[in-house]
This record gives structure tokens, C-alpha cells and sequence, in this order.
């Protein structure tokens, strides 16, 4: 399986869905959790760590914070209600991000550790790319920060 990544068009708009329910259906909370924390074990091996705390015990309440981001926005039960504190889920992810410098880099590098974990992942192909078509898209929105150096917010 390859998974292929988009270059970010600054200013275009962004078209996505939200992954199909069916994948969280097929794992489940403890395989979502399982996906997720693998995924942010990896991440705090890779380049883009700098951006999450350094601190075990803090980096473990994100990775907790974050897979019930995915659970929720895959269909599963409303677990990231508080921390979106009312606000859409995709648009309170964007805008969580306008506070770092995000870098196509940096999304290429998110997005392939993203792909480790979900080649880890026991569902089938067809939900994994479904799953993958929501990250890719979606993940073009959190990138602010361009190679001129300009500073670009997205919006839904």
C-alpha cells in the first residue's frame, strides 16, 4: 500500500470528509487507542517531537487528549466534547494549531508517521484509505507557515 501526499496550495480550499464511521466500528475504542498510541510512541521518536511536551507524564496526558479527538471525528462516542468546549471538531483542531509553526515538513513528517501506524493497523485497505483521505486533506489545514516565510490561517 502507498500512500500518497498532497502539496499544500496556500490560500485554496481544503476539501474533506470526516473518516467513515465503519473504521472506528472495526476497531473499536481499545484498537483506536491502540492506533493512536502507537502512533504518538512514534511520534515522540520523530522530528516533529519538539512540538509536543517533553515531559513523560505531559506527553502522555496529550496522547490520551488527542486519540479522543480521532475517536470521536471516526464516529465513535462524543469522549473530546470538553476539550473542544462546544466548537465544531474539525475547526477547534485547526485553530489548536495556529499556535505552533507548522511547516509542510513538518506535515509530511506527521502525516508519515501517521502511515507507520496505520500499516500497523488491523482493518481492512478500503477503511485505512478512507481514514488516510480524511488525515491527507485535512492535515493540509493545519500548515501555516510557508517556505517565503509567510503565515497563512486556514479556514473550513
Amino acid at each position: 500500500m502507498s500512500y500518497e501526499i498532497t502539496k499544500v496550495e496556500k490560500g485554496k480550499k481544503v476539501n474533506f470528509k470526516n473518516p467513515a464511521k465503519e473504521f472506528y466500528e472495526a476497531l473499536g475504542l481499545d484498537g483506536m487507542r491502540k492506533l493512536m498510541y502507537n502512533f504518538y510512541d512514534k511520534i515522540y521518536e520523530s522530528e516533529i517531537a519538539h512540538f509536543f511536551p517533553q515531559d513523560e507524564d505531559e506527553f502522555n496526558e496529550i496522547k490520551v487528549k488527542n486519540t479522543k479527538f480521532f475517536i470521536q471525528i471516526c464516529g465513535g462516542p462524543k469522549v473530546y466534547e470538553e476539550e473542544s468546549r462546544g466548537v465544531e471538531l474539525n475547526e477547534f483542531m485547526v485553530r489548536l494549531h495556529d499556535d505552533f509553526s507548522i511547516t509542510e515538513k513538518s506535515r509530511y513528517e506527521w502525516l508519515g508517521t501517521m502511515e507507520e501506524a496505520l500499516r500497523e493497523c488491523d482493518v481492512s485497505q478500503e477503511l485505512k484509505d478512507d481514514f488516510w483521505d480524511y488525515l491527507e486533506n485535512f492535515s493540509k489545514l493545519t500548515v501555516n507557515t510557508f517556505s517565503d516565510q509567510s503565515k497563512y490561517y486556514a479556514s473550513l
